[in-house]
C-alpha cells in the first residue's frame, strides 16, 4: 500500500533509535520508549517546497497523525512542523 499526502502535508517513517539501556545499566523496553522526533521522509504532498523523499528531518514532538502500515508506524505532519533537515 502506498500512501499520497495532500497539499503541504508529509509522511515521515520514525528513524530506529539505538538506545536499549540507559546509562545507568537499566533496559528500556520497546513500549516503554519515546517516540524519536527524527525521520526520514517518505512521501510529501504537492504544495511542500522545502522537503523531498528521502531527507531525514527533525519535527515538534506532538505534531503530526499516526498511521500504521504493514506494522511500519509513520506520522503525517503539515510542512511548518518540520524544524530542520539533517544533511
Amino acid at each position: 500500500m502506498k500512501i499520497k499526502p495532500l497539499k503541504d502535508r508529509v509522511v515521515v517513517k520514525y528513524s530506529e533509535e539505538d538506545v536499549e539501556k540507559t546509562p545507568g545499566g537499566i533496559y528500556v523496553p520497546d513500549v516503554a520508549k519515546e517516540k524519536p522526533q527524527k525521520g526520514v521522509v517518505e512521501a510529501v504532498g504537492s504544495e511542500v517546497k522545502e522537503v523531498k523523499a528521502g531527507n531525514t528531518v527533525l519535527f515538534d514532538k506532538y505534531s503530526g497523525s499516526k498511521i500504521k502500515i504493514n506494522d511500519v508506524e509513520y506520522l503525517i505532519i503539515k510542512e511548518e512542523d518540520i524544524l530542520g533537515i539533517i544533511e
